[in-house]
C-alpha cells in the first residue's frame, strides 16, 4: 500500500538530516556562527518531515504485518485483530501520504522569524484613528493568547484616541507564519463614538505585516545611515517626554527613513530602530518574492498593496468577514477581545490547499 516514490523521498531527506545533525557538532561549524545558524535552520526545518516519514514506514510496516497475519495465520482472533487493524491503517495511510506531501512542499522560508507590524489609521478621519487601534489591542490580546511577546517601537495617536500609526514587533514561535494573513486593508463599520445622528460609518485602518530581518540577512553600512535624537512625544512619563533619548534613522541610499522612541534609552531606541531599518530593507528584496506569491494566493496580499481589502467587521451585526475565502463569523465582541485564530486557520488550510495545487 506504500507510496514507494514517496518512501524514497523520505529516506534521502532522513539522511540529509541525519547528516546535518553530525556537521552541526563540527568544531568549524560552530565556530562560524553564520553557517551554524543556516544549518541549523535547515536541521529544524526537516524535523516535522522525519517525524512523519518514521510515523509513515511504522503505518506501512504494520499493515504488511497485519496483512502477512491474515494470509498465513489460521487462529481466528488474531485474523479478526489483523482485520480491524488493516480497516484502520487503510485510512491512517492515505491521511498520513496527504500530509507529508504538504510538508514537502516548500513554505514561505521568512515563516519561522518574528513579525514587525505597522498599524496605520486610513480613511475616516478619527474613527478609523479609534479602529486602528482596536486593531492593535486585538493584535496585543492575541500575541499574549500565543505567549508572543510584543514591544512598540513608535506611536502616534489619534486626536480622539487611537493611533494614526502605530509601529510594533512580535516575538516568538513562527510568528511571521501566523501573522502575514493580517497584511491589508481592515474595514470597520459601526456608529463612531463621534457620531450625533447614530448613523453607521465606513472607516478603514491598513496592516502591514513584515518578517524581521536579522543581522546576518543584512549588513548596514553605518556610514550610510544618518542618525538624528530628538525628545520623545506621547505616553512615557517627563523622563522620557524631555531628554532626547528618541532616534530617527535616515538611509541614504535607500531612503528609507525608520524611528523609534518608546524606550527612556537612546542605545535601546538605536538598536529597535536598527532591527526595523534591517527589515525594511530585507524586505525590498522579498517583496518581490510576494507579489509573485500574491498573485497566485487569494490569501496573501503583497506588502506593497496597502488598498486591498481582506476584512470588514460590522458592529451593528456583531460579524466578521474576510473575503479572500468568503469566510463570515458572528462572534464580533470576541474576535475584537483578540480570539482570531479560527480565522487564521482557515486561511492556512486555503493556503496549503493553494499550495497542494500549484505543486501538481
Amino acid at each position: 500500500m506504500a507510496d514507494y516514490s514517496l518512501v524514497e523521498k523520505l529516506q534521502s531527506l532522513k539522511e540529509k538530516y541525519d547528516s546535518l545533525a553530525v556537521k552541526l557538532t563540527e568544531p568549524e561549524v560552530m565556530a562560524d556562527m553564520k553557517k551554524f545558524i543556516q544549518l541549523n535552520k535547515e536541521y529544524k526545518e526537516l524535523e516535522p518531515i522525519v517525524q512523519a516519514g518514521d510515523a509513515y514506514r511504522k503505518m506501512v510496516a504494520d499493515y504488511e504485518g497485519a496483512k502477512d497475519i491474515m494470509i498465513n495465520e489460521k487462529d481466528e482472533e488474531l485474523r479478526e485483530m489483523a482485520r480491524e487493524e488493516l480497516t484502520g491503517l487503510e485510512e491512517q495511510i492515505p491521511a498520513k501520504e496527504d500530509e507529508i506531501r504538504l510538508l514537502l512542499v516548500p513554505k514561505d522560508p521568512q515563516d519561522d522569524k518574528n513579525a514587525m507590524v505597522e498599524i496605520r489609521g486610513g480613511t475616516g478621519g478619527d474613527e478609523a484613528a479609534i479602529f486602528a487601534g482596536d486593531l492593535f489591542r486585538m493584535y496585543a490580546k492575541f500575541a499574549e493568547r500565543r505567549g508572543w511577546k510584543l514591544e512598540i517601537n513608535s506611536q502616534s495617536e489619534g486626536a480622539a484616541g487611537g493611533f494614526k500609526e502605530i509601529i510594533f514587533k512580535l516575538s516568538g514561535q513562527g510568528v511571521y507564519g501566523v501573522m502575514k494573513y493580517e497584511s491589508g486593508v481592515h474595514r470597520v463599520q459601526r456608529v463612531p463614538q463621534t457620531e450625533t445622528q447614530g448613523r453607521v460609518h465606513t472607516s478603514a485602518s491598513s496592516v502591514v505585516v513584515l518578517p524581521e530581518a536579522d543581522e546576518f540577512d543584512v549588513e548596514l553600512n553605518m556610514a550610510d545611515i544618518r542618525k538624528d535624537t530628538f525628545c520623545s512625544s506621547g505616553p512615557g512619563g517627563q523622563g522620557v517626554n524631555t531628554t532626547y533619548s528618541a532616534i530617527r534613522l535616515t538611509h541614504i541610499p535607500s531612503g528609507i527613513v525608520v524611528q523609534c522612541q518608546d524606550e527612556r534609552s537612546q542605545l535601546k531606541n538605536l538598536d529597535k530602530a536598527l532591527a526595523e531599518l534591517r527589515t525594511r530593507l530585507y524586505n525590498l528584496e522579498y517583496e518581490k518574492y510576494l507579489n509573485e506569491v500574491s498573485s497566485t494566493r487569494k490569501t496573501m496580499v503583497s506588502t506593497g498593496d496597502r488598498s486591498a481589502k481582506i476584512r470588514t467587521y460590522n458592529y451593528p451585526q456583531s460579524r466578521v468577514t474576510d473575503h479572500r475565502i468568503n469566510y463570515t463569523m458572528y462572534n464580533l465582541p470576541v474576535f475584537m477581545d483578540g480570539d482570531i485564530q479560527e480565522v487564521i486557520d482557515q486561511l492556512q488550510i486555503a493556503e496549503n490547499a493553494e499550495r497542494l495545487k500549484a505543486e501538481n
